[in-house]
């Protein structure tokens, strides 16, 4: 858990993937919460009827668009990265593992790394909406699963890397939500509103890592204190010792 807290009354928030699912609630979430501005990253324009939401075009693939984001938000305390894709597969096509990685991974590296000078005179938080493939594989969706995989490493190595900075970096590790992208499992599902709040009340208690549902919550007392966890800790106060 981190030592620092964020607070989202007042704050300004960006959040990707805006227009349906978790995403949406998110927005709704933050406004709820006394959000100042919410801007929500769409690749179409989201009408809200909220006057605090700043809809922004924003595909998380394009470098043109993430700039054109970063112009127009100016300033911001909360960067929530939340848009993905989510396809089945096999591995047999590597453009689908490379569409995953466009989206899952380098849209969060690329928008973080975009607004860290935004984040860092803030001393803001990055979250990054991830996925409970992220730790064990999903067979049925294999290059989400690696998509993931790599994002969760990303957001280890910016937690340690930015620390310094004042910027906190939560994961969020949810289990099946009730989207739009998870129709097609016959499994039970969390209601998006219900994980939107989860995500923020481990944002406002400086939570690492966020298990926003009732599936992912089971696996948190063990992962907290679990030995992953403490090595990732170990290998972050590498950093100190090279300083």
């Amino acid at each position: 858990m981190s030592t620092l807290e964020t607070t989202i009354t007042n704050k300004t928030v960006l959040v990707t993937g805006a227009n349906r699912g978790i995403g949406r609630a998110l927005v709704d979430e933050a406004l709820r919460r006394g959000a100042e501005r919410v801007y929500a990253g769409t690749r179409r324009l989201l009408a809200h009827p909220d006057p605090r939401v700043t809809p922004v075009i924003l595909d998380v693939t394009d470098p043109a668009h993430i700039q054109a984001a970063v112009e127009r938000v100016g300033a911001l305390d909360v960067l929530i990265n939340n848009a993905g894709v989510l396809l089945f597969d096999d591995l047999s096509d590597r453009a689908r593992i490379e569409q995953h990685m466009a989206v899952n991974f380098f849209g969060p590296y690329g928008v973080t790394q975009a607004f860290l000078p935004l984040l860092t005179r803030s001393h803001g938080a990055v979250v990054n909406v991830l996925s409970l493939a992220a730790l064990a594989s999903l067979p049925i969706t294999p290059a989400y699963s690696i998509s993931k995989a790599a994002a969760f490493s990303l957001t280890q190595s910016l937690r340690a890397l930015l620390a310094g900075q004042g910027i906190r970096v939560h994961a969020v590790l949810a289990g099946p939500v009730d989207t739009e992208m998870t129709r097609d499992f016959a499994i039970p599902k969390a209601d998006p509103a219900a994980v939107a709040r989860a995500v923020f009340d481990g944002i406002e208690a400086g939570e690492d890592d966020i298990f926003p549902d009732p599936l992912s919550a089971s696996l948190a007392p063990s992962w907290h204190n679990g030995p992953v966890k403490g090595l990732e800790r170990e290998n972050a106060a590498l950093l100190a010792g090279a300083a």
